[in-house]
Parts: structure tokens; sequence; C-alpha cells
């Protein structure tokens, strides 16, 4: 009778210690899949505050500009934050010597622009490159377009290099100037809206694993 009792004493203490396994095995998971939750949380929030500077960029240069009267009327955005600048306030047709009227306009823009750039510094981190690309119109071939197009893009991006404004220097290190003819043209006319000279933002793109790694390094530190 003593046995059986002993035995069933042991049985008794087998489930028990297998329980309390399962229940720090349960514990543990339910932890770390708290932990993971709050995690993807955090990067979803920074994505988010990722994307929103992207889209503030642009509207606060359009913002500064209007500061001066005639500025903000020539620049036009498109729905990427790509900013435009009409050919006939820069150029002559078919030619990629600045006027005097163009090189005002840049004087009076490109420190507002550089300004509102790195007057946040979260902006200034997340633009790596800003492109100067030059377009044309259907007009002419496509290897003259692709050429005008680039010098005259050379030819703004030189210019720049002639004024004085603050963060002169690492504005210019941004800088890129590029061609893209008439690939972008309207197809079907010679549309004058597609000669313009664009300042384009290259923007650093948010690595989810370097997120992923830094969240955790956080939350290892706290």
């Amino acid at each position: 009778m003593s046995e059986f009792l002993e035995y069933e004493t042991e049985e008794e203490l087998l489930e028990e210690q297998d329980s309390g396994v399962w229940l720090s095995v349960g514990d543990l998971m339910s932890g770390l899949l708290m932990f993971f939750a709050l995690l993807f949380i955090a990067v979803s929030a920074q994505l988010v505050e990722y994307d929103n500077i992207i889209k503030k960029i642009p509207l606060a240069i359009i913002q500064k500009t209007k500061e001066i009267p005639g500025i903000g009327d020539s620049i036009k955005v498109d729905p990427n934050g790509d900013l435009s600048l009409d050919d006939k306030i820069l150029f002559d047709e078919g030619k990629a010597i600045l006027k005097p009227q163009g090189k005002r306009f840049l004087k009076d823009f490109i420190p507002l622009y550089a300004d509102t750039i790195f007057s946040d510094e979260r902006f200034d981190n997340q633009v790596s490159r800003i492109i100067i690309e030059g377009h044309t119109s259907l007009k002419g071939s496509q290897k003259d377009n692709m050429e005008l197009s680039f010098q005259r893009a050379l030819a703004v991006t030189e210019y720049i290099d002639t004024i004085n404004f603050s963060n002169q220097d690492k504005f210019r290190k941004k800088l890129l100037a590029a061609g893209r003819g008439n690939i972008d043209a309207n197809k079907a006319f010679d549309d004058p809206k597609d000669r313009k000279v664009m300042f384009r933002f290259q923007f650093k793109r948010e690595d989810l694993g370097q997120v992923f790694k830094n969240k955790v390094k956080d939350k290892n530190n706290n």
C-alpha cells in the first residue's frame, strides 16, 4: 500500500514539474510576443515619421520662397515633391547659357533652397542627393535634346558654385547634374511645358533591418 502511495506521489511530482516547465515556456513566449509587438509599433512609428519628413521638405521650400516676390510664382511642385523651373526664366530656346534673368533668379532662389534643407537636421539627414535635371520638349532629335538638357543642368550647377550662401560646401556635395532630354516629354506634340529644369531630391531609404537592430539595441540599453 505504501509503495502504491509513494509511486502516486512521484507521478504527481513529475506532473507538477512538467506543468511548471510548460508555464515557464508559455510565459517566455508571451513575453517575446509582447516585445516584438511593441518593437513593430515603434518601427512603424519611425517609418511614418520618415515619410512625414519627406513630405514636409518641398512644402517648407515653397513656403520659404514666397518670402521673395516673384520667385514662388516661377516654381511648380509635382505630387512627388520635385521642383520645376520654367526654362524660359533661365535660358533662351535651344541655348544652354544662363540669361541674366536666370542668374538673378538662381541668386535669390538657391540660398533659400539651401537654407530650408539645412535649417532642420532631419531634412539634412534624409536628403542624400539634390539632382539638377534638365528636360526638353519633343522638338529636335533625341541626341541633341539629351545633350542640351545636360548642358543646361551643368550650367545651373556651375553657376551655383559662384553664389555665396550659408552651407554652400555642404550643399555642393549633395549636387548632381543630369540630363533627361525628351524622355519624359509629351509624345503627342511639342509642349513648351516640357522644357524645364528640375530640382529633385534623392532620399535615404530606411533600412528596415538597421531600424530593427537600433530599436533592439535601445531596448537592451534601457
